[in-house]
């Protein structure tokens, strides 16, 4: 089987510190070496509640997309994450895969990319730090080309130093 080049994206608004670290931990058990984007704050969108902390994480994998979110779903389980019909609450822990190498997918459950790409600052900034010059599978334009037509929307991000080593 071919190795596919991931992106995950990880936030938390509930210990978000302690559910990143466990969720960094849990990748690297799972998939060795992961290289993992600067974290931003900011505040939660579509419901009040406190502020998130994301990033973004890629690895490279054999597995398919099915076993990936399967390993996903483990990840959230051990966060204590609960399923709730909610779009928008709280999260102990969310990961979303972003993009499976160059692969379109869209089977009713999974679209990837992921929308969250061209649509919020938290999910592009990180990525586009992480790997400018990716081009997107839809688009054909490159990460940061897309970061800087979004970038008037970057106001509501803070970095911050958190410890993931």
């Amino acid at each position: 089987m071919l190795m596919s080049h991931i992106y995950l994206g990880i936030g938390s608004n509930d210990k978000p510190k302690e559910n990143i670290r466990l969720a960094i931990k849990e990748l690297r058990g799972f998939f060795g070496k992961i290289q993992i984007s600067p974290v931003y704050k900011n505040k939660a969108v579509g419901f009040k509640g406190e502020d998130f902390l994301n990033l973004v994480v890629a690895f490279h994998t054999e597995l398919s997309v099915k076993e990936l979110m399967k390993i996903i779903e483990k990840i959230h389980a051990l966060s204590g994450r609960k399923r709730t019909s909610e779009k928008f609450s709280s999260r102990t822990l969310d990961i979303d895969l972003l993009l499976y190498g160059q692969d379109i997918l869209n089977n009713g459950d999974l679209i990837v990319p992921r929308e969250d790409i061209l649509k919020y600052s938290f999910v592009l900034k990180p990525l586009s730090e992480m790997a400018p010059n990716l081009i997107h599978p839809e688009t054909k334009q490159s990460i940061i080309s897309h970061w800087k037509s979004m970038s008037s929307k970057s106001d509501d991000l803070q970095l911050v130093g958190i410890e993931l080593n």
